[in-house]
């Protein structure tokens, strides 16, 4: 389905942020590998973190869930013997999943999105679990993917981590499990640093001890770990409050969001920053984030690489800033649903942005007066985009037509529910 949003000039309310689907995937995992009943509060509900849900669930969890939380009963490091994973879109949790079929006899990763995660390549995962032992069949990197696992024994093992950060986490979670203690060592350099801390985060939480070197790029794990069964709670989510703060900023606005933890160890935690570098009048305090928004940004210069699943609602309100705006050390967005660098600009253009790319940067050269719109764009089936493309509607003159929108549900399900909350003009076409 497609998304018409038409220029709204004022939004105003209070929302609950979601909560985090980064959060939600690792805890979902680390209750299934462990041994008993783990509870996690405020699961978020996204297609990403539903496919972890089902696949775990294919693997041998047990899961009860009502509206508050989901109890999970683990399977351990003895997976159920499974001949195929559906993952969906979701491209974190099928990193994560390889791994961890290591643990299982003959696994295939079967292929339903070929113009999305089917294009995208797994090359340094598949070559570090060769690395330990593990046997994988695959299509010149990419999906379908066959593990052949149960020979696993850890040892040293080397990761590239200057395409994705998830390969490197995929490892974090098997090998505690492994007969032998293992080194980890990052070749080149590691993309998203602090999405890594939240993979450790939440494996200390689960009882399991690894021993990380200063600047993430070296790991010693002792082998025969176990996940232990724990409670925990998922905070709210800043990689989708994103957009929603994006919106606030470049329009008439007094929006509160609750639940955004001010020490969150999340990287799009900067979003904050960002937009009070832009001049954005807010505030944060006790987990809540007010924007009273004049529709008046001056232009930023950002590392994305700290903030990689908020670049894109910045580059977004950056569109209407006074000034050039530049997002530099982006490249991994290229390796994402889309290549969001190419992809997203060309959209950006046709709405009526100016806008320049290079391999690892984007330059904004913002319109305070505003972007034309009244065209049809292509948000390449990338919820990311998706959402900062909406942004960017309600400042435009004219309407924008928003093609397959209702890929926004991979982590974001009622995005535009919570903006019609709000009182932006939104609208879902056949």
């Amino acid at each position: 389905m497609d998304v018409l949003v038409t220029p709204t000039p004022k939004l105003q309310g209070e929302l609950q942020a979601l909560s985090s689907k980064n959060y939600t995937t690792r805890y979902l995992l680390v209750a299934a590998l462990a041994e008993g009943t783990s509870t996690i509060y405020y699961p978020a509900h996204s297609e990403d973190s539903d496919a972890m849900r089902r696949c775990i669930r294919d693997l041998g969890a047990v899961i009860e869930e009502d509206d508050e939380k989901i109890t999970i009963t683990g399977f351990g490091r003895n997976p159920k013997d499974v001949k195929e994973l559906d993952v969906g879109n979701a491209g974190a949790v099928l990193r994560f999943l390889m791994a961890i079929a290591a643990l299982a006899p003959d696994v295939t990763f079967i292929n339903r999105y070929p113009e999305s995660l089917g294009k995208r390549p797994h090359d340094d995962l598949i070559d570090a679990l060769g690395q330990i032992g593990v046997d994988v069949t695959h299509n010149d990197g990419k999906l379908p993917i066959t593990i052949r696992g149960g020979a696993a024994k850890g040892g040293k093992i080397q990761v590239s981590g200057n395409v994705s950060s998830q390969f490197l986490s995929a490892l974090l979670f098997l090998t505690p499990l492994l007969e032998d203690d293992s080194e980890i060592e990052v070749l080149h350099d590691l993309k998203s640093k602090v999405v890594v801390g939240q993979t450790l985060e939440v494996l200390t939480q689960a009882g399991i001890v690894i021993e990380a070197s200063d600047d993430l790029m070296h790991y010693k794990v002792a082998g025969r770990q176990k996940y232990e069964a724990k409670k925990y709670v998922v905070q709210g989510d800043y990689p989708g409050s994103a957009a929603v703060l994006a919106a606030a900023a470049v329009t008439q606005s007094d929006v509160t969001l609750h639940r955004l933890e001010e020490n969150s160890k999340q990287g799009e935690r900067a979003i904050i920053d960002v937009l009070r570098m832009m001049e954005v009048p807010l505030t944060h305090e006790i987990g809540i984030v007010r924007v009273q928004g004049n529709g008046k940004l001056k232009a930023v210069e950002f590392d994305g690489d700290k903030a990689t699943d908020a670049v894109l609602a910045m580059v977004a309100a950056a569109v209407f800033a006074e000034g050039t705006s530049r997002f530099y050390d982006v490249e991994n967005l290229r390796y994402k649903e889309c290549d969001r660098i190419t992809d997203y600009l060309n959209e950006l253009r046709k709405a009526g942005a100016n806008v320049e790319e290079r391999q690892s940067e984007i330059i904004v050269h913002g319109r305070p007066e505003g972007v034309e719109g009244g065209v049809e764009i292509n948000a390449h089936y990338d919820h990311r985009v998706i959402m900062a493309l909406t942004v960017v509607g309600l400042r435009a003159k004219q309407p924008l037509r928003i093609r397959d929108a209702h890929h926004v549900a991979k982590s974001y399900p009622i995005f535009f529910d919570h903006l019609k909350a709000l009182g932006a003009n939104v609208e879902w076409i056949e």
